[in-house]
């Protein structure tokens, strides 16, 4: 987990613009220990934020998943991905892990 400054200095940014990217639905953190983190894989070694990352928080957010249980999913394999649907996201975009997304809200 990545505190919000380290965030902010991954994606290049001041800390009040990764706390709008959170308010906006860009990215989820979570309190561990009192303090809010972002997992570090939501973040590309480019710098940017995952791409899909924030397309999907909208689908779960939508299925009425808090942000603890967005990270819970995100980092759970399922056998009908290649592994967690952060690894998909990372790898592809995540069409295949959207489509996930949407069923759980059915």
């Amino acid at each position: 987990m990545l505190t919000l400054p380290v965030v902010a200095d991954r994606l290049g940014l001041p800390v009040t613009k990764v706390r709008q990217a959170l308010r906006d639905g860009q990215l989820v953190a979570v309190r561990r220990d009192g303090v809010l983190g972002v997992p570090a894989e939501f973040i590309t070694d480019e710098g940017t934020i995952v791409k899909g990352l924030p397309g999907t928080i909208t689908v779960l957010a939508d299925a009425g998943f808090t942000q603890e249980e967005m990270v819970r999913w995100l980092f759970t394999a399922d056998d009908t991905l290649p592994g967690r649907p952060i690894d998909a996201l990372r790898a592809t975009g995540g069409r295949e892990v959207k489509r996930r997304a949407q069923a759980l809200a059915l």
